[in-house]
């Protein structure tokens, strides 16, 4: 994202991103589709109608879940995920609402438009239309819940920040840090009914709020208007039962997560993530997420990335349905190479979505420096894995960023910006030898990138894995980064190599002077490489 863009301009660039009119006989790939329908019924339309609608283009048939919108108003909802002309067919246990037809045409996406993130290449992330994707995100518990300015200035501040994956809580929080009320909650309240000492209120879990909903969706589609992907945290425990909705039964659960769906799988800037925390949800088991891991993958008919993060204890990252690791793993930043030992136990993308927080808490989690958080992105990094921001400055006028959001107040968003735009250069990084070498990755695109990290030295002397394979006599180009002070220095001279055993180095026996501060890096491109680009 060019952190020049503004709000407006970013508004106004992306307001052709998403359709909502059922009306609209054309529509882009990836795009979303709506039919409404009305009808009314004197049994509960949220658990007692069944409708689903079933679209075809001849080659391809995909069965979509309607659903509720108050009102005597019901809608289906379809992402197109191929060009052509699709035609569909209701049906429902309402009479009202069945054998209803209607066809639309697909044409294919422009623009900023790349269709859902997907797996790609086993440890990496593409857009459906095959455009990278390196997820570079943050943490806003409570995005839905403050205020409107409070969420405008958030969505300005995003779109000038480096960042494009967001992770969000659809239910509330009640925390020492985050303990205002909501404006909107996802179920009706039971008139006249007195909840338990401790309690907020008594919910009717067999109706939603159609309110609460079509505010989440207005700011999913916020976010992907700037580009950003809405990692969706279905459940969590920072509950503790005074709103409720971490002790729902298990139908309860279901029929919750089936309504997620098959209001929001039609966007396709959402990840589904189960839960933040899984294990710190005392009532429920194993088996319990399991079905509610399995039902929210079945009721997905377009197959959105799907994870669980962790607290204390993994969960089963190689069960099939889970398409990436969200992993909380402080210790896996202490020494080179660490963080790549849970990509080699899983082989799955690992995006490490805390790494603890930049900020002035009083505790562990909450009180980063600067610069140790960007010290981790680019441990993750290194190993060609992934990191996710958070930032916790608190006040007396200032709730913290991965609380409710507003502004950013720390030092590491821009640097984390600086390594997203090394990567994007370099393509998804793997280390070369990771038994000797492990502060050495080689870049997809060719380049190898040296990490430095604490380390202060004064001078490098040229050298690489034999593992690097690159032949006796390459010319080697070199640039030096501050990757805290955010510059590139190209060195002024060329390296030649020459192997000697495990490593590669130049023939000469050339050094590279440095400047003695810590958080440097280096990128060694060949010239070959460097002539072809």
């Amino acid at each position: 994202m060019d952190p020049k863009l503004t709000f407006a301009a970013a508004w106004l660039a992306f307001i052709s991103i998403f359709s909502h009119s059922s009306a609209q006989e054309k529509i882009e790939q990836w795009s979303r589709f709506e039919v409404g329908l009305s009808a009314k019924t004197t049994q509960n339309p949220y658990t007692d109608v069944d409708l689903t609608a079933v679209f075809s283009n001849g080659k391809e048939t995909v069965t979509v879940t309607g659903f509720y919108d108050g009102d005597d108003r019901y809608k289906i909802r379809f992402m197109p995920t191929s060009t052509g002309k699709w035609e569909y067919i209701t049906r429902s246990n309402l009479p009202a609402l069945s054998g209803q037809r209607g066809e639309l045409e697909c044409v294919p996406a422009k623009g900023r438009n790349h269709g859902m993130v997907q797996v790609y290449h086993t440890y990496d992330f593409r857009y459906a239309d095959q455009t990278p994707y390196y997820p570079f995100g943050t943490t806003m518990y409570a995005f839905l819940h403050p205020d409107t300015e409070r969420e405008e200035q958030t969505l300005r501040t995003l779109a000038q920040s480096p960042f494009n994956k967001i992770r969000i809580c659809l239910f509330p929080k009640t925390y020492e840090y985050n303990n205002e009320e909501p404006r909107y909650f996802p179920y009706r309240e039971v008139e006249g009914a007195v909840p338990d000492s401790g309690r907020r209120a008594v919910w009717d879990f067999s109706r939603f709020d159609p309110d609460f909903f079509a505010h989440l969706e207005r700011r999913i589609d916020d976010l992907g208007r700037l580009g950003i992907e809405c990692d969706l945290i279905l459940f969590h425990p920072y509950d503790e039962g005074y709103f409720g909705f971490d002790r729902m039964s298990r139908d309860n659960d279901l029929r919750y997560v089936k309504y997620v769906v098959a209001r929001l799988s039609s966007f396709r800037n959402v990840w589904w993530s189960l839960a933040n925390e899984w294990d710190l949800l005392r009532q429920k088991t194993r088996e319990d997420w399991v079905e509610i891991l399995e039902t929210v993958a079945q009721s997905d008919p377009y197959g959105h990335l799907l994870s669980i993060h962790n607290g204390k204890v993994y969960f089963d990252y190689h069960h099939p349905l889970i398409t990436h690791c969200s992993i909380q793993n402080e210790s896996a930043y202490e020494e080179f190479g660490r963080a790549g030992l849970i990509k080699d136990c899983y082989r799955k993308p690992v995006v490490f979505d805390e790494i603890c927080y930049e900020g002035n808490f009083p505790n562990r989690w909450g009180s980063l420096s600067g610069q140790e958080m960007t010290y981790r992105f680019w441990q993750a990094a290194l190993v060609g894995t992934y990191a996710t921001h958070g930032e916790t400055f608190t006040s007396d006028d200032h709730i913290a960023w991965t609380e409710k959001g507003a502004v950013l107040r720390g030092e590491s968003a821009p640097r984390i910006g600086f390594l997203r735009g090394i990567i994007e250069q370099t393509g998804p990084l793997t280390i070369i030898d990771n038994w000797r070498y492990p502060n050495f990755s080689r870049g997809r695109n060719g380049q190898v990138v040296i990490y430095l990290g604490k380390e202060s030295p004064q001078e490098w002397t040229f050298m690489v894995p034999t593992r690097t394979r690159w032949a006796d006599g390459t010319r080697v180009k070199v640039q030096v980064l501050d990757t805290w002070n955010m510059t590139v220095a190209d060195v002024n001279d060329t390296f030649v190599t020459r192997s000697v055993g495990y490593e590669i180095n130049d023939r000469q026996g050339k050094t590279v002077p440095l400047p003695g501060r810590p958080y440097l890096a280096l990128i060694l491109t060949p010239e070959e490489f460097e002539n072809r680009e």
